[in-house]
């Protein structure tokens, strides 16, 4: 029998398609992506990232040697560019440090092993692991989001409030490991978000219409 989250990502994929996302000319734009979009849009991304491209400083060493300031003026269309910038620095380093700068010596360490280790580097977090581990290095990390959390919850398969970990762990019971499926099932949460699923629901038209609860959208309790 299909679980609800492979229900899910098939209904979807019928309707729109392969995603085709990540957008990147490499792993390590990829990686620097991840760190630019937290708490932005993809857009805002874009212009950093055209910046440092146009700088000529979208590579490992050349961003290192970049001067603090350059660097948070380059990414400032991405926002909160003084904490991103010191985050930026601070992956590139471990990644120079610990992996030579080559995502292939990221690809030799285990799944697990490698995901604690990023999630020790400054201002890495469980998303921004996962997005690198999936999309960087080419790893089955499922990453949820926001949108992933607001989906499930509205549709009563999971309750409001589910942590990251959680959420995570949920779906990975419920579909099958594969780099894949879980790279075009994150992206398809991400649009289903944006389209269907925002903060007031638009249900019309959506694939997921004829899953939700017979009494409608399940709404989080303001109590």
């Amino acid at each position: 029998m299909s679980t609800i989250a492979k229900q899910v990502y098939d209904r979807v994929i019928q309707a729109w398609g392969p995603q085709q996302w990540w957008p990147a000319d490499s792993p390590f734009e990829v990686m620097v992506g991840a760190v630019l979009v937290q708490n932005t849009n993809w857009k805002n991304v874009e212009r950093a990232i055209e910046n440092l491209k146009s700088a000529a400083v979208l590579a490992p060493q050349e961003l290192l040697a970049l001067e603090l300031e350059k660097l948070q003026e380059l990414i400032r269309p991405a926002g909160y560019f003084r904490n991103k910038a010191k985050r930026l620095r601070a992956l590139v380093q471990f990644f120079v440090d610990e992996f030579g700068g080559e995502i292939v010596a990221m690809q030799e360490v285990p799944l697990r092993q490698l995901r604690e280790r990023l999630l020790s580097v400054h201002g890495i977090g469980p998303e921004t692991a996962d997005s690198i581990l999936l999309y960087a290095v080419g790893q089955p990390a499922l990453v949820v989001d926001a949108y992933t959390l607001r989906i499930f919850a509205r549709h009563g398969w999971v309750p409001y409030g589910t942590s990251y970990d959680a959420l995570q762990q949920h779906l990975a019971e419920e579909l099958p490991v594969d780099t894949a499926i879980y790279n075009e099932f994150h992206a398809l949460m991400v649009q289903l978000g944006k389209a269907h699923c925002r903060k007031a629901p638009l249900c019309d038209e959506c694939p997921l219409q004829q899953l939700l609860p017979a009494n409608g959208v399940v709404e989080q309790s303001r109590c």
